[in-house]
């Protein structure tokens, strides 16, 4: 399996209990994994954990065969190869959206970052807006942009934060048909969290329900 998370555990400082509980998933090359939980199951805090913003108290993660984290070993999470999609987009407000693709492309040349520039505006279809800033966009063209931006580097693994939460309801069916599409295309492996069933079913190949830190079962999305 491309990604492996064995008895994953997680506790906050002076919690009376763990937040997470024996976390175990595997995950196909190409797949998408939806997180489904309500506010408090511990769904986002399995993401942080997942991208090295937080340290867990055991278990352990391998994703491409390579250890993220097990009992003797952490990577820090500028080292994961990790992309991440955060809620609010994260965008930078005084660069283009050119810029803020470009913006994780490191130990290139410059005409290699043009042409990677080039290929993440022509996937996710904001070729003519390459010199706007995000202010001039809507909600699910900065969500776009996020994605690039994301993609640009060529990440193992692709994590989203309730990446459709801040979007109005038609505009969150269009945009989650859209964003299949394109992970389907490039074939990134992707885990995203959320509260909302209706997103999960239309994303995701495989919805994990998490419980109170625990994984309560995994299903296609025809079961649901």
């Amino acid at each position: 399996m491309y990604v492996q998370i064995k008895q994953a555990t997680f506790q906050y400082d002076n919690a009376k209990e763990m937040t997470i509980k024996d976390f175990s998933l595997e995950i196909a090359k190409g797949e998408i994994i939806s997180i489904l939980g309500d506010s408090g199951s511990g769904k986002s805090t399995m993401l942080r954990i997942m991208a090295g913003l937080e340290v867990p108290t055991g278990g352990t993660m391998l994703v491409n065969g390579k250890i993220m984290f097990n009992d003797h070993h952490f990577v820090a999470p500028e080292n994961r190869g990790i992309g991440m999609v955060f809620q609010d987009y994260a965008l930078f407000p005084h660069m283009t959206v050119g810029k803020n693709i470009q913006y994780g492309l490191r130990k290139i040349s410059k005409e290699q970052k043009q042409q990677r520039l080039n290929e993440m505006l022509a996937l996710v279809n904001l070729t003519d807006f390459r010199d706007r800033y995000p202010y001039e966009l809507s909600g699910g063209q900065q969500q776009r942009v996020a994605l690039a931006r994301a993609l640009a580097p060529s990440p193992s693994l692709l994590i989203f934060d309730e990446p459709f939460s801040n979007l109005d309801a038609k505009i969150q069916v269009q945009i989650r048909d859209d964003l299949r599409k394109i992970l389907k295309q490039t074939g990134i492996t992707s885990i995203f969290v959320t509260h909302d069933q209706k997103d999960a079913k239309a994303l995701a190949d495989r919805i994990v329900f998490l419980n109170n830190g625990i994984v309560e079962r995994i299903i296609t999305p025809d079961k649901i």
